[in-house]
């Protein structure tokens, strides 16, 4: 019966151990980027995306923005949007003219049809990669959605940079995608160390068309 006690005892204290490791924190750090053209110059709107080796955590990814593109001034706003695999995006219109918004990319081919002002529509993006939108009606109108399946995603601002917070540390990918990148399928992926903690800054050049 002592023998019996003691193993029980032993799986108890080797389960609230488990526990506590459980809801420790992953080692995590911060991935600063700047992406300059091949003269240097600051890329506005790249799309930042890091996928670790260890894989991205689990449930659903959210941005701290609004999956939203918004027709204003006959355009665009934001030019470039990022939205996890799954999210739905609504377009509306603060023109004063109607918007015919299409998409004949792969991840998403659809229409949303003729529409006016103070009304929106609806899609729901539900495969990863990079879709191109226009309007049928205003030819100079040219937009994108970057559609991704890691949490671990940024756009570059006017300077070129942006910081990818919480990343999974060890050995990453880290991919660049921008419309002008003249690369297959307009990105450039490569090898990255995360930090356990603290942050890393890494300069990345690209070739534009």
């Amino acid at each position: 019966m002592t023998i019996s006690s003691d193993t029980d005892a032993m799986k108890t204290v080797l389960a609230i151990a488990a526990a506590s490791l459980a809801a420790l924190p992953a080692q995590a750090g911060n991935v600063g980027v700047r992406v300059v053209d091949s003269t240097g110059k600051p890329v506005t709107d790249a799309v930042v995306t890091i996928h670790p080796a260890a894989g991205v955590p689990s449930g659903p990814i959210r941005f701290p923005w609004a999956n939203q593109v918004i027709q204003e001034n006959i355009a665009f706003n934001p030019g470039t949007l990022i939205v996890p695999v799954g999210a739905t995006v609504t377009f509306p219109n603060q023109d004063k003219v109607r918007h015919h918004v299409y998409s004949f990319s792969k991840p998403a081919r659809f229409e949303l049809k003729l529409f006016g002002r103070e009304e929106s529509r609806g899609y729901t993006f539900k495969t990863a990669g990079a879709v191109a939108l226009g309007c049928n009606i205003h030819d100079s109108m040219s937009g994108f959605i970057k559609v991704v399946d890691t949490p671990f995603a940024a756009k570059t601002n006017a300077t070129g940079g942006t910081l990818v917070e919480g990343v999974t540390g060890g050995a990453a990918k880290l991919t660049v995608w921008h419309p002008r990148l003249r690369a297959k399928d307009n990105e450039a992926v490569f090898d990255l160390d995360v930090p356990a903690s603290g942050e890393i800054a890494k300069r990345i050049q690209i070739v534009l068309r």
